[in-house]
C-alpha cells in the first residue's frame, strides 16, 4: 500500500501514428498535505502530465505506458469517462487561463454549485449557501453580485479566484494548480500565489503546482520534479534542490533564475553545452525505449 496520494508512475505518452514520445517514463507522488512542484521550460511536458490526470488530453496524443493512481486507484485501467469521474471524486485541476476556463455562457453560480450537487450530493440551497462561503474566502468582495455574474463581466483576478473557489469547492484531497498565473500581470500573480497556499494550508490539501517559475518553488513547495523534453532530470526536497543541486541542468535553470535582491546581476542563460547534453540522454532515452517495445 503507498503512502502517495499521486503516484505518477513510469508515464509515457506520444503522438498517435507516430513512434515520436512527448512524455518519457515520468514517475513522480504527491503526499496527503504535500506541495510538489513540477518545473520546467515551456514545451517540457508539465501540463500534459496534468491533464492526463484528469483524462483530457487532446486526442492527438495517446498514453502508451504506465499508471496514474490517486490514492491508490490505477486510473488508466479505465474509460476516458470513467477516469475522469474517479479523479473528480479525488482531485480537482485550476487550470491555466483564467480568460478561457469558465463557461462564458453559464452564471458563476452555475459553474460552482454544479460540481457541489454532483460531487458531493449537496442540495441546491446548500450548495449556493457553500459557493458563497468560498467566494468569500478567496477574498472576492460582493459574492452575491459575484454569483450572479456571468464570466465577462468579471475582471481577470476575480475569474482566477472564481476557479480556485470552484476548485476547493468538492473538497478534493488533492488540488492541481497547471499555471494558475500565466495570463496575469505580476501584482494579481503575487495575490494569487498566496491565495493558493493559505487555502491548502487552511483544507490540508495535497498540491501538484506546475510552473516554470523556480522563485515560486522554493515559496510555496517541499518537494520538485525538474523536467526537461518530457523526462525527469531530477528530484528532491525543495531545500535540498536548492541548497545543491544534482544536475547540471537544475543549476543551470537556478542560476538563470533572476535575484530581486540582487538587481544589478547579470541574467545567466542556460549553456548551450548542458542543452545538447540533455538532448543527447532524451535521444538515448527514446532509442533504447524503442528498441525495448521491438524485443
Amino acid at each position: 500500500m503507498t503512502d502517495a496520494l499521486l503516484e505518477v508512475d513510469n508515464l509515457s505518452a506520444g503522438l498517435r501514428g507516430t513512434p515520436a514520445r512527448l512524455l518519457r517514463s515520468v514517475s513522480l507522488k504527491v503526499r496527503p498535505g504535500e506541495v510538489h512542484g513540477l518545473v520546467g521550460e515551456s514545451g517540457a511536458g508539465k501540463s500534459m502530465i496534468a491533464r492526463a490526470i484528469f483524462a483530457i488530453l487532446p486526442r492527438a496524443i495517446e498514453i502508451r505506458e504506465g499508471r496514474v493512481r490517486l490514492e491508490g486507484r490505477d486510473l488508466l485501467g479505465m474509460g476516458d469517462m470513467a477516469r475522469r469521474r474517479a479523479a473528480a471524486q479525488v482531485a480537482a485541476l485550476i487550470p491555466q487561463d483564467p480568460m478561457t476556463a469558465l463557461n462564458p455562457s453559464k452564471r458563476i453560480e452555475g459553474q460552482i454549485t454544479e460540481r457541489l450537487i454532483r460531487i458531493i450530493g449537496m442540495g441546491r440551497t446548500e450548495a449556493r449557501k457553500h459557493a458563497l462561503e468560498l467566494l468569500d474566502e478567496v477574498h472576492l468582495r460582493e459574492p452575491e453580485r459575484v454569483l450572479r455574474s456571468y464570466p465577462h463581466e468579471l475582471s481577470g483576478g476575480m475569474r482566477q479566484r472564481v476557479l480556485i473557489a470552484a476548485a476547493f469547492a468538492g473538497r478534493p484531497r488533492l488540488i492541481v494548480a497547471d499555471e494558475p498565473t500565466t495570463a496575469l500581470d505580476v501584482t494579481v500573480q503575487k495575490q494569487i500565489l498566496r491565495l493558493i497556499a493559505d487555502m491548502q494550508q487552511r483544507h490540508g490539501t495535497g498540491l501538484l503546482f506546475v510552473t516554470h517559475n523556480l522563485g515560486v518553488v522554493a515559496k510555496i513547495c517541499q518537494s520538485v520534479t525538474v523536467l526537461y523534453g518530457g523526462m525527469v532530470i531530477e528530484q528532491a526536497s525543495a531545500a535540498q534542490l536548492f541548497a545543491s543541486p544534482q544536475h547540471a541542468y537544475t543549476r543551470a535553470l537556478i542560476a538563470a533564475t533572476p535575484r530581486y535582491d540582487r538587481p544589478g546581476d547579470s541574467l545567466l542563460p542556460v549553456d548551450a553545452a548542458v542543452i545538447e547534453a540533455l538532448r543527447a540522454d532524451v535521444a538515448r532515452a527514446d532509442a533504447a525505449w524503442n528498441a525495448g517495445r521491438r524485443a
